[in-house]
């Protein structure tokens, strides 16, 4: 028994609580850091482009500001999964309006820089999937009101969106400013554009936030056009399902939105899910308007792997 007892606490000295004896020797930790943990600094595309547009790639600057990005997003690696995830569900809804509108598609990475497909607000007051100020989004058609707040409905804030990048694309003549102006504005960039008397994104000095900007977009687009590459490994049954839905015309006011979910053999919570786009718990639709609210279709909530 003593020598049982030697053991364990021999063992328990040797391994620590937790720990392993290689701490005890800078040397020998540091050694075994090198041989089993690597962080990779990835090599930059060869080429790029946006919209079609070349990425001048050759500029020191260019490049250090899109490697700023595309390690950023790679070492980001909770927020990166997410984006994979909610992309299978969310690009096969903006993929085919974009194309609609005779938008590129490398547009759909831009609603994941301003929100990350997340019906979130800012601070400063943007809000939903592309983050419209309420001004311009009321100026593209979007519903916003302490009952209904359009910018929430991907259906038709990205309708919104594809109606913006359109004008500011017939007003520049280039989809990379187009994008940058859904950054910083119009006006803005028109300001830069006319006192620094240049015409391309990559040669005009903007505020920090609208110059990360379209390199994030793109640093999206690298990593997340081929994930397996930058070391994001998801499994197909890993990622998050379109929702199966059904969409019911409400052309009436609605009392209660609770005792309407209930009706329609669903719950509150769940009807908020599907139409974030609802922001009171009734409507007073006066006017007769028709929405197209979600509902879940007969076992929709249960996930099947």
């Amino acid at each position: 028994m003593k020598h049982i007892y030697f053991l364990i606490i021999v063992t328990f000295i040797w391994l620590g609580p937790g720990c392993s004896s290689l701490t005890d020797s800078d040397d020998n930790y540091w050694k075994e850091i090198q041989e089993n943990y690597h962080v990779y600094a990835p090599p930059l595309p060869g080429s790029l482009d946006f919209a079609g547009e070349r990425v001048p790639l050759e500029y020191y600057d260019v490049r250090e500001s899109l490697d700023r990005e595309i390690l950023k997003l790679m070492y980001w690696h909770s927020e990166i999964i997410l984006y994979i995830k909610r992309a299978n569900r969310y690009f096969p809804i903006i993929e085919p309006i974009l194309k609609k509108y005779g938008i590129p598609e490398d547009f759909k990475y831009m609603v994941i820089a301003e929100s990350g497909m997340a019906p979130v607000i800012s601070p400063a007051g943007a809000g939903g999937y592309w983050q419209f100020m309420p001004k311009i989004g009321k100026k593209y058609g979007l519903e916003i009101n302490d009952q209904v707040d359009e910018r929430y409905n991907i259906y038709k804030s990205t309708i919104a969106a594809c109606k913006y990048i359109k004008d500011a694309h017939d007003h520049y003549g280039n989809w990379t400013l187009a994008a940058a102006s859904f950054n910083v504005g119009q006006t803005n960039l028109d300001r830069a554009i006319g006192k620094q008397k240049q015409k391309s994104f990559y040669d005009l000095a903007l505020n920090v936030q609208t110059a990360r900007y379209i390199y994030r977009i793109l640093g999206l687009k690298v990593i997340m056009s081929n994930p397996r590459k930058y070391g994001f490994i998801i499994r197909q049954k890993e990622l998050y399902k379109p929702l199966n839905i059904k969409f019911v015309e409400v052309k009436t006011s609605v009392d209660s939105w609770p005792q309407f979910a209930l009706d329609h053999g669903t719950n509150y919570k769940i009807l908020l899910l599907l139409n974030p786009w609802i922001r009171s718990s009734q409507l007073t639709n006066t006017s007769g308007k028709t929405y197209y609210v979600a509902l879940p279709k007969e076992n929709a909530r249960i996930v099947k792997h």
